[in-house]
C-alpha cells in the first residue's frame, strides 16, 4: 500500500479504537480531535489525506473545497446523510461507511421491538411492577404466519429478514434498486404487493429526498390491511402527524420507532421541550415502543464497525 503509507487520517467523532490500531498498523497516521469545532476543521483539513466522521460535522461542500489533499472519507455506521457523497466523488474522493458492521444488530433489534410490540411486553411490565395483575388487557398477537413487508433490502433488510427464519412467518420485501434477490428467506415483490399483503411493515431505507416522508397519509391508505409499523432506518421517513392520526384511527395497530422525525443528525441533539404535539402523543401511547437509535448499537457492532471500515480503506490505499 505505498500510496497512503505515512499519510495522515483526521478523526472528527469518537469511534472505538480497532479503527485506529488497524489503519496505525498499516502506516497511517491517525489524528483524532473529537472535540474541534467546525471553523476549527475547516483550518486543518487541508493537511489530510482522509477523514473519519460519524454526524458531529458534515462534511459538505465548503468542508470538502477546503480538503485539498482528501483522498476518502469513511463514516462509521451505514447512514451517508452526513456526507455530500456525490460531490466528493465527483472530485475523486472516494466515500466509504460500514453498514456490514452493524446489520446483525438491527436485525435482532427489530424482531426484538416486534416482538415487544406484539406482545405488550413494555405495558406489562410496567403494570406488573405497580401491582396490576392485568393478562386478559396484555393479550398478545402471534407473528407466526403473518406477512412481514421489508422496504428496503440492503445489509439491515436482508439481515432482518434472515433472524426471521424459523418464526414460520411469509417475509416479503421490495427495494426500488435490487433486483431478483428472492432466496429461502425472502420474496421479493412490488410496492403494490406489499401494500397488499402486509400485517407487518418494517422499514430499512437510507434517508435521501426519495425516502423523506415515504410512510405518510397516502402511503397508510394504500396498504390494505391495518398494520403494525417499524422503523430502525432514519426518522424523516415517517411523517409523524401522519403516523399518529393512524395510531388514532387504529389504522396502524402500533408502532416500533429507533429512531424519530425530529432528531436531526444525532438524537443526543433531540430539545424535547421543542417537540409537538404528536411527539407527546408517541411518548404517552402504549401502542408505541420508543429506543433512542440504538438498534446498531451493540458492544459487538462497535467492533464490527471499525473493523469494516478499516479493512475498506486498507483495501483502498492498495490499489493507490
Amino acid at each position: 500500500m505505498n500510496g497512503l503509507i505515512n499519510k495522515k487520517i483526521l478523526f472528527l467523532d469518537s469511534i472505538h479504537p480497532r479503527l485506529t490500531e488497524i489503519l496505525e498498523q498499516e502506516g497511517f497516521v491517525c489524528d483524532i480531535i473529537t472535540h474541534a469545532s467546525r471553523e476549527e476543521v475547516l483550518s486543518a483539513i487541508h493537511a489530510y489525506d482522509g477523514v473519519i466522521v460519524r454526524s458531529r460535522i458534515r462534511m459538505d461542500k465548503e468542508l470538502i473545497d477546503k480538503a485539498s489533499n482528501l483522498k476518502f472519507i469513511g463514516r462509521v455506521g451505514a447512514g451517508m446523510e452526513s456526507i455530500d457523497a456525490a460531490y466528493a466523488e465527483n472530485k475523486g474522493i472516494r466515500c466509504f461507511n460500514s453498514p456490514e458492521g452493524n446489520r446483525d444488530a438491527v436485525g435482532e433489534h427489530s424482531v426484538g421491538m416486534l416482538l415487544a410490540l406484539m406482545n405488550n411486553f413494555l405495558k406489562a411490565d410496567k403494570q406488573t411492577r405497580a401491582g396490576e395483575w392485568k393478562r386478559e388487557e396484555n393479550r398478545g398477537v402471534e407473528i407466526k404466519g403473518k406477512t412481514i413487508g421489508i422496504i428496503g433490502y440492503g445489509n439491515m433488510g436482508s439481515a432482518f429478514a434472515r433472524k426471521l427464519k424459523g418464526f414460520d412467518v411469509n417475509v416479503i420485501a421490495y427495494d426500488k434498486y435490487k433486483f431478483n434477490f428472492s432466496d429461502e428467506f425472502v420474496e421479493e415483490v412490488s410496492m403494490e404487493e406489499l401494500f397488499e399483503s402486509a400485517d407487518i411493515i418494517s422499514l430499512h431505507v437510507p434517508l435521501t429526498e426519495e425516502t423523506r416522508n415515504l410512510v405518510n397519509k397516502e402511503f397508510i391508505n394504500k396498504v390494505r390491511k391495518k398494520f403494525w409499523l417499524i422503523n430502525t432506518s432514519r426518522g424523516p421517513v415517517v411523517k409523524t402527524d401522519d403516523l399518529v392520526d393512524a395510531l388514532k384511527s387504529e389504522k396502524i395497530k402500533g408502532a416500533a420507532l429507533d429512531v424519530i422525525e425530529y432528531e436531526e443528525t444525532s438524537f443526543e441533539n433531540l430539545n424535547t421541550k421543542k417537540l409537538p404535539a404528536s411527539w407527546e402523543y408517541l411518548v404517552s401511547s402504549d401502542k408505541v415502543i420508543l429506543t433512542p437509535h440504538i438498534a446498531g448499537w451493540t458492544k459487538e457492532s462497535n467492533i464490527k464497525l471499525a473493523e469494516v471500515l478499516a479493512e475498506k480503506i486498507v483495501d483502498y490505499a492498495r490499489t493507490l
